[in-house]
């Protein structure tokens, strides 16, 4: 498979687990590839009145891995898994954050989610979550439709990003 093909075109009729995990696959796809090709200058533009910025969305997006797989469905506290109590400062920057590393972070992340929701059905019950007991299938439509507004932000952010140099 290449990094462009999308594995939900080959799940039209596969199980709905195979589906699920395509989709998941799909967003986080775009998501890592917001920062493709940018500079750290670029990955930092701050475009809008909010702290959103590319390199913080993909940073953010490490954060809702962690927090819907390692807290809400193993049952880790936050403070265990070294992510923020409040999901506000996951958009915050580090100076030594950079592209590569927050790419590999998510991408981290993102394995690490993978593995921990393997052994488990997709009727079953994450019950470490704020909003009480929900399934796992719950969770990953949950990812798909998160992943995709932010990915849509970011095409957005990018485009700004990327006019500012031919301006």
């Amino acid at each position: 498979m290449t990094e462009t093909q999308y594995l939900s075109e080959d799940a039209l009729i596969g199980s709905e687990r195979a589906q699920l995990l395509a989709f998941v696959h799909d967003t986080r796809t775009e998501i890592a590839r917001l920062l493709d090709g940018l500079t750290e200058e670029q990955a930092r533009a701050g475009l809008v009145p909010s702290a959103t910025t590319l390199l913080g969305l993909v940073k953010h997006c490490a954060f809702v891995e962690r927090v819907w797989f390692h807290v809400s469905l193993a049952g880790r506290s936050r403070e265990e898994v070294g992510i923020p109590e409040d999901a506000d400062e996951s958009w915050v920057l580090r100076d030594d954050d950079t592209v590569a590393s927050v790419v590999a972070d998510y991408r981290a992340a993102w394995a690490e989610a993978d593995e921990i929701a393997a052994p488990y059905d997709l009727y079953d019950l994450a019950v470490h979550n704020r909003r009480g007991p929900l399934t796992l299938r719950w969770i990953y439509v949950h990812m798909v439709e998160e992943l995709a507004r932010h990915a849509g932000h970011g095409d957005i952010l990018r485009e700004q990003v990327l006019a500012r140099e031919t301006a």
